[in-house]
Parts: structure tokens; C-alpha cells; sequence
């Protein structure tokens, strides 16, 4: 699961304005009004005052009105407005969504603008969801992904150094090594599929690909065969359901009851563990998911937010100096340090050094990953067919005849989603 101040407008501007636009309009001392939608809890209410304070001070002729949007329904929200002539003229979106949005042509292109806004940089597990056909709509804006939360204690009692771990194999020894003694050596759920997703990238597969314009489920290539027996291994050492996810029950309650060295989750999955054991303060770390050699860092998948503008805008050159402020270097290392983001390009890594769980979240962010970039995706995460796989290989049906079921779904459902 971040911004150069520039000191003028877009000059020669973007694609021509449309007439209808939510934004207000030109005020008669020439200011211009953008409204601008920014999702719940993505920013702190300080951040966001901070900001639009500068930016409004640095572009005196652009006044910021930011409207936060829930999370819940916004999907159906946006497409709405889109298509409507009352959009607004700046929209956060989660980085897979934006393939959905650019799809009804309500996006505005803004691949003219990459090179502008330093995106040789950035993080591809956000930049490429933000792509759709070759043309780039989303910029990226900020980054969040899982890493590995252990207990200090528990492993300076059996002797291991976290900052050794850098391979998949040593990973398992040393969790072999922690699973004794009452003590679960990782609480991994049977259908965290996002942390299988990284262990099938790791090994050169994928969840799904596209060739002659059609996408196909691939979970039963060996690569992600490969990926899934990893999991198969890593879950066996700990006592986690094989049969839920992460949130049933919340593995952060779990890991606070004391006997689980090790979780997978966003660095602030610590906060709830400390919150339910107050006890543990002080005693949790962070290292980033290992790699399947000690050449890489694990694949794991960016989730996190793009910024869009719509094309129904008719403050276009406004919205993209609003954006192109937001994204640039200067906020992003402020919002890093604010909200213990993964800045939006690897160059500002160094942004979080002093944040552990940041830093580390830094390290797996440079090689991450987003899920299919389509339409159909959608379609996918609303049934689920890799849970279900991932429970019955992990409960003893075949590998190979679930991989082939599950793969078989996930091409129906890319193609009803599409």
C-alpha cells in the first residue's frame, strides 16, 4: 500500500477541454477552481492541509477543492461521472482499477506527459496498471505492499539473524527452526492468494496472460505450479487456516496472542498486534519477503493509488499541474515520511530509510508486481477462483487437476468481465 513543486501552469496545455465539467469556474480575478476527489484514510487530514496550502500558495491562479470519497461503491461512482458532464477534474484510483475506467473512454491520455513527470522512475507495479492499450491514463501517486512482520524475541532465541534471510530456502529453514516448542514458525492462511501471486512471479509465471488479444487463466503452468508448492511448504509450518484468508480470523489478533513468529502483511498489520497485546511493543520487525534466490527480493504485489484526470474535465491544464505537484518529488518524499508510503519512484527509496517497515516494504516495491491489467480482471477477484484452488491443493486434491479447474474459471471470468 507519494510528490517537485512546479511553479507554472502547463503551458501549451493537454487535449482541449471539454464544456461540461463538476469543476467551479474561472473566478473573475482569473483563479482557477479544481475539484478533486481523494479516497478515505489515503491521506491524513494534516497531509492534505499541508498540501493544498502549498500547492494553493506556489499557483496563486489555482484554488484546490478536495472532496474525500469512500471506498466502498466508488467504482460505480467513477464510471458515473465519466460519463457524465459534471466529472471532476482530478480522481484517486486504486492502480488495478484504472484499466476499468480507461476502458470507457472517460480517461484523459496522458502518455505526452510521462517523460515530464519522471516516469522512467517509477514503480512499475503502478505504472503499468495505469497503462491501458499503450496509452498511460493513471499516474502513479503512492505504493503500500506486504512484508514479513516478526518477533525480535523468538528469533534471537533460536539464534537468527533476520537480516540473513534473503532466499526463499533460507526462509524456510529458518522457519522450520521457529516452528517448535508451542511456537507457530508463520500464521499463513490457506487463501492469501496476493502472497502466492508473488511466489508465482518469482518462479516466471504469471495468474494470467494475453496472447492474440485474448487472456487466459495460467495457474497450471509449471512456474506457477512451482509457486504454489512453495506455498504449500511455507504453510505447513504454522497452524493457519487452509480454508480462509487473512481476515477470518484477523491475523494480526492471532499473532497477538504470542505463540506465531512470523506473518505476511503491510507493515501496519503491526499496529493491530500491539494494539490487541500491548505487551509486544518493542518487539516486532520487519524484513521484506525473500526472493527464491539471494540475487532478488520476492515479487510481491503493489497495491496502492494512481491519479486520473477525466476527460470530461474542463480544467485540464489546472488538474494536471495539481497532479504533476502531488507526484512530483518533493511531496512524494513528504507524504513517505507522513504516511509511511513506498514513494512512486525507486529513486526515492531513500525517503523511508529511517521507517522500518517502510524500507522494507522499499525493497520488494522496486521489483512488485500488479495483478492482470485488464478490464476482465475484475470479474476474477469477485469470484475467486484461486482461493478455492489454493484450499483444495492445500487439503490434499490434485495440484495439477485444480490448477487446470481454477485456470479454466479465471478465462470465463476475464472473458464475461471484459
Amino acid at each position: 500500500m507519494l510528490a517537485g513543486v512546479s511553479a507554472l501552469v502547463i503551458a501549451g496545455g493537454l487535449s482541449a477541454c471539454s464544456g461540461g465539467s463538476g469543476s467551479s469556474g474561472d473566478s473573475a480575478d482569473g483563479t482557477t477552481t479544481i475539484d478533486v476527489w481523494l479516497m478515505r484514510d489515503s491521506i491524513s487530514a494534516q497531509f492534505q492541509k499541508e498540501f493544498v496550502k502549498g500547492f494553493e500558495a506556489a499557483h496563486p491562479h489555482i484554488k484546490a477543492k478536495v472532496q474525500i470519497q469512500e471506498w466502498d461503491g466508488i467504482g460505480e461512482k467513477v464510471t458515473a461521472a465519466l460519463a457524465s458532464n459534471d466529472a471532476p477534474d482530478v480522481i484517486e484510483t486504486g492502480n488495478t482499477q484504472v484499466a476499468q475506467f480507461a476502458q470507457s473512454g472517460g480517461l484523459l491520455d496522458l502518455s505526452d506527459k510521462v517523460d515530464e513527470l519522471g516516469g522512467s522512475h517509477w514503480l512499475k507495479g503502478l505504472a503499468e496498471p495505469g497503462a491501458y492499450k499503450g496509452k498511460q491514463y493513471g499516474i502513479p501517486y503512492y505504493a503500500a505492499n506486504r512484508v514479513v512482520i516478526y518477533r525480535k524475541d523468538l528469533f534471537k532465541k533460536a539464534g537468527i539473524d533476520p537480516a540473513a534471510i534473503k532466499s526463499r530456502d533460507q526462509w524456510l529453514a529458518a522457519t522450520k527452526k521457529l516452528n517448535s516448542s508451542g511456537t507457530q514458525g508463520i500464521y499463513l492462511p490457506g487463501q492469501m492468494w496476493y502472497a502466492l501471486a508473488g511466489f508465482i512471479w518469482d518462479e516466471g509465471g504469471d495468474l494470467a496472460t494475453q496472447s492474440g488479444g485474448t487472456w487466459k487463466g495460467t495457474l497450471d503452468t509449471p512456474q506457477a505450479l512451482r509457486g504454489m508448492d512453495f506455498y504449500k511448504k511455507l504453510q505447513a509450518l504454522g497452524k493457519g487456516p487452509k480454508d480462509s484468508d487473512e481476515a477470518e480470523p484477523p491475523q494480526g489478533e492471532v499473532m497477538a496472542k504470542g505463540q506465531v513468529a512470523q506473518i505476511i502483511s503491510t507493515p501496519g498489520g503491526a499496529n493491530v498486534v500491539t494494539q490487541n497485546n500491548p505487551e509486544l511493543k518493542g518487539k516486532l520487525g520487519f524484513f521484506p519477503i525473500p526472493g527464491k534466490t539471494a540475487a532478488r527480493p520476492g515479487s510481491v504485489f503493489i497495491g496502492g493509488s494512481d491519479l486520473v484526470i477525466p476527460a470530461a474535465s474542463g480544467k485540464q491544464d489546472a488538474a494536471f499541474t495539481f497532479v504533476k505537484d502531488l507526484t512530483g518529488d518533493a511531496w512524494q518524499r513528504k507524504l513517505a515520511v507522513a504516511m509511511s508510503y513506498v514513494p512512486n519512484k525507486t529513486t526515492l527509496a531513500d525517503a523511508v530509510a529511517s521507517d522500518p517497515g517502510a524500507s522494507a516494504m522499499a525493497v520488494g516495491a522496486a521489483v512488485g508486481r500488479a495483478t492482470p491489467n485488464t478490464p476482465g480482471w475484475a470479474a476474477v477477484e469477485a469470484k475467486n477462483p484461486i482461493k478455492d484452488y489454493m484450499t483444495a491443493v492445500l487439503t490434499g486434491a490434485d495440484e495439477t487437476a485444480e490448477a487446470a479447474r481454477s485456470s479454466a474459471a479465471i478465462t470465463a471470468a476475464m472473458k464475461g468481465g471484459s
